[in-house]
């Protein structure tokens, strides 16, 4: 990461996303040693204008953003930070510094998918997704079919945590099976975004 910290005086503009929902959070400045201690410590800093000092998020209020990764842009001047936000990221007690709802975990099923992908490509003998894809496409599309018939089964009762436990169950197999075919669950959205289209 090549950042010029020389084109705004030392300071460039910080993009903060969660790295879960992809929602943005909030923008701050760093300088090069906000980067480094953000860095180093694992928590988000930026450098405050005004107060004229280093300034690592939630020092006060607790609410920390807990560094996944971060890139810069195709110009070096400014930084995308992922982080896990801990608590609301406004100070005003928001979720964004935008006023949105921050609650969707959705995104992390692209991380899952990223996961799998690399279990079919690196396989490990203790992993059980591995194993899967090793049974080949026979075993996996059997445990898709068993998986949804225990969630029929759950459903009909009213036990939330089996049947959440049930569905998150189907879902992880059903990602294990796109994989396995060689398909992306992006060219699913596409067939559903073309239906919903026709019927608008």
């Amino acid at each position: 990461m090549n950042i010029d910290f020389s084109k705004m005086n030392g300071l460039i503009p910080a993009i903060v996303q969660d790295a879960v929902s992809g929602k943005v959070l909030m923008q701050g400045y760093m300088n090069e040693e906000a980067l480094e201690k953000t860095k180093e410590s694992g928590m988000v800093t930026f450098f405050s204008r005004s107060k004229n000092r280093l300034w690592t998020k939630g020092e006060t209020s607790g609410n920390f953003l807990e560094l996944v990764s971060i890139a810069g842009d195709c110009d070096g001047d400014s930084i995308l930070v992922k982080a896990n936000p801990r608590g609301p990221v406004c100070h005003t007690g928001s979720d964004t510094c935008w006023d949105e709802e921050n609650s969707s975990k959705t995104g992390f099923i692209d991380q899952l998918r990223a996961i799998i992908k690399d279990r079919k490509n690196n396989p490990s003998d203790k992993s059980y997704t591995a194993s899967l894809f090793a049974k080949g496409i026979n075993k996996v599309a059997q445990k898709v079919g068993e998986e949804a018939v225990e969630i029929v089964i759950e459903a009909k009762d009213d036990n939330k945590e089996l049947f959440l436990g049930e569905a998150a169950d189907l879902l992880f197999h059903y990602l294990v099976l796109l994989e396995a075919k060689g398909y992306e669950l992006d060219e699913v959205m596409q067939v559903l975004i073309e239906r919903h289209s026709k019927k608008s």
